[in-house]
């Protein structure tokens, strides 16, 4: 369903510092609100007794946390948006709102667009066997699949009995695999093949490994480069300027990149992982350029916007 209210956006790395990045000066109004997410933040479950509101500052040392960014929606408009702490302790360097993060399986979401759209243009039916639409590699046949094939939809939706959860990314120097050694589990890959595990559309078992043969199939579909179809047709129309699927990161963005840390707040060698896995995790992003995303989802499923589905997709 829509959401008609506020949306938090953050992204977080790790390794605390105190520092806050202040950009915009908000109406009186707004900056009130911003003092309430920064000085009330409080847990899941309230005991007696135990404290249970937080600063937005004293979490983010309590969770070794190096910096985020904050956006907020309100009825469908980006209300306010606040950079926090570092985007790079070791050179000072802070976090404001163009800071670009490694969105993680947030990816997902835009590559369901992006797959959504395809369907939208009738260039694959999100309920027919994805071997219909890979040509590059096929899923291999098994017991499981037998008597029920896979499909697009059971792709999206985390039913399509694969495995693979997640991934693990590369540091810079590795050699990068490509998305078919990806789905065969060969070297250079670091993750094991893609094969089916359970009978499709009988249980929910997340799977990144399916968001990877749903990747190859706008690629094989499109004949183009998995990036370079995102920005036309999703990123680009959006208006999220500032964001890219490809890998490594673009020349030109390498000023905007938050560096990562560990839960030890540890630096991650190389300040970052590449994800090859486009389509599951390769997404550098921020919470403005989200919200973008997100009001124009909202705006599509009730027919006020179409700038990459209608409200008609919500039939497929």
């Amino acid at each position: 369903m829509p959401f008609k209210s506020l949306c938090f956006l953050l992204f977080i790395c790790y390794a605390y510092s105190g520092y806050t990045q202040s950009e915009t000066k908000y109406p009186d109004s707004v900056e009130e609100k911003i003092k309430q997410v920064e000085n009330n933040i409080s847990g899941w479950v309230q005991i007696e007794g135990v404290k249970s509101v937080w600063t937005l500052s004293e979490r983010m040392q309590y969770y070794h946390v190096n910096g985020l960014s904050i956006a907020v929606i309100h009825n469908y408009k980006l209300e306010w948006a606040k950079g926090y702490g570092w985007a790079d302790s070791a050179k000072q360097i802070p976090v404001t709102t163009q800071t670009l993060f490694q969105a993680a399986s947030i990816s997902k979401s835009l590559n369901a667009m992006g797959i959504l759209k395809l369907a939208q243009e009738n260039k694959l039916n999100i309920h027919d066997d994805i071997n219909n639409y890979l040509k590059s590699w096929q899923l291999p046949k098994s017991n499981f699949t037998a008597n029920k094939k896979v499909t697009v939809y059971n792709l999206l939706n985390h039913t399509a009995g694969l495995n693979v959860h997640g991934f693990l990314g590369y540091e810079k120097g590795d050699s990068i695999p490509s998305i078919v050694q990806i789905l065969n589990g060969e070297k250079p890959a670091n993750s094991e093949a893609i094969r089916s595990c359970a009978v499709p559309g009988t249980k929910v078992e997340y799977s990144g490994g399916g968001i990877e043969i749903s990747q190859l199939i706008l690629m094989d579909i499109t004949h183009e480069s998995y990036g370079k179809y995102q920005w036309d047709e999703v990123l680009k129309p959006l208006g999220m300027a500032n964001s890219f699927y490809t890998q490594p990161p673009l020349k030109n963005k390498m000023t905007l990149l938050a560096t990562g840390y560990d839960t030890n707040g540890k630096e991650i060698n190389g300040k970052y992982h590449i994800y090859p896995e486009l389509a599951a995790a390769g997404l550098w992003t921020n919470p403005v350029d989200l919200s973008k995303f997100i009001i124009e989802t909202q705006l599509s499923y009730e027919g006020k916007s179409n700038k990459v589905l209608s409200r008609s997709c919500s039939q497929i």
